[in-house]
Formats: C-alpha cells, structure tokens, sequence
C-alpha cells in the first residue's frame, strides 16, 4: 500500500483561499518586529501567506490587513518593499 503524502495547506491572508503551502508567498514578522518577504518559506518568525498574483498583492497594499495580521502598525515603506520583492 502506497502512503499518501499530505500537502500542507495555507489560507491567503487577502482572499482567504485554502492553497498549498508551495504555491503562496510567506511574510514574516520575527522576534525583531522586523517584515519582510520570505521566499525560502524557511526564516523563523510568525508566518503570514499570500496569493503568488497580483490581485492578491494589491489587495494588500490597499487593506493593509499585515497590520491586523501581525498586530502592529506596519510603515508603507514594508508594504512597497513585499510590491517590489513580488514583482522583481
């Protein structure tokens, strides 16, 4: 008998869409406060995923929901470097 691996899912912050974990991006807010773009999906910190598309990204930048996310005020510079990060 075939064991099944279990693919790790993740909701999307922005449109709450369950996804596999591979597919989405991962921002981390860790033990510095600091936020940023992980694109291992392996740094340590608490862990907020988003769609790998646009919509998703701008839905961001527009609701700022990483300050409800993380409980903090999040500066717009971080929002427009997860823009840049995304699009380079």
């Amino acid at each position: 008998m075939t064991k099944i691996k279990k693919i790790p899912l993740r909701q999307c912050i922005c449109c709450r869409e369950m996804k596999p974990k591979k597919e989405l991006l991962r921002i981390v807010k860790n033990s510095e406060g600091e936020v940023f773009l992980d694109k291992t999906s392996k740094k340590s910190g608490r862990g907020a995923y988003i769609c790998n598309n646009e919509n998703c990204i701008n839905r961001l930048l527009k609701t700022k929901v990483l300050n409800k996310v993380f409980e903090m005020e999040i500066p717009s510079e971080i929002y427009e470097k997860i823009k840049e990060d995304f699009i380079g």
